[in-house]
């Protein structure tokens, strides 16, 4: 597996498959996974198309498995980002907690932006996804 973050909060690798594997660390390490795991299990039930999908959870270890979102944009405006944490909000009831540009990929397969890094996020219970 190829490093893609090797961090404070977390360890991140790619796979031969291309699944992304997140290796939670530090201060509330344990917390933030299944946080992360919920709210990735929220947004596919509420049909969110541009997050990635949770694969799998191993809680004892701190370690998720998803899909994989892309790449980062490096020159993605603060506008646009901002747009699509909005959206996330409107359509979808999940807050991120950390709305910055660095948490947007592009998915050339699909041609889309994807919001990553839900580790933090909070989601809007009794919400009615509006798509």
């Amino acid at each position: 597996m190829r490093n893609l973050k090797d961090g404070i909060r977390s360890l991140v690798k790619i796979d031969f498959y291309g699944h992304v594997h997140k290796y939670f660390r530090g201060t509330d390490a344990d917390k933030r996974a299944v946080n992360e795991a919920h709210v990735l299990k929220i947004l596919e039930e509420r049909n969110c198309p541009n997050v990635p999908r949770l694969l799998s959870f191993t809680p004892e270890e701190n370690y998720i498995v998803t899909t994989n979102c892309g790449s980062p944009v490096p020159d993605l405006s603060k506008k646009k980002a901002d747009s699509l944490y909005a959206e996330l909000k409107e359509k979808y009831g999940v807050i991120h907690d950390d709305p910055e540009p660095r948490n947007i990929t592009y998915n050339q397969v699909m041609g889309e932006f994807n919001i990553i890094d839900f580790e933090l996020a909070s989601v809007i219970e009794d919400f009615e996804t509006k798509i």
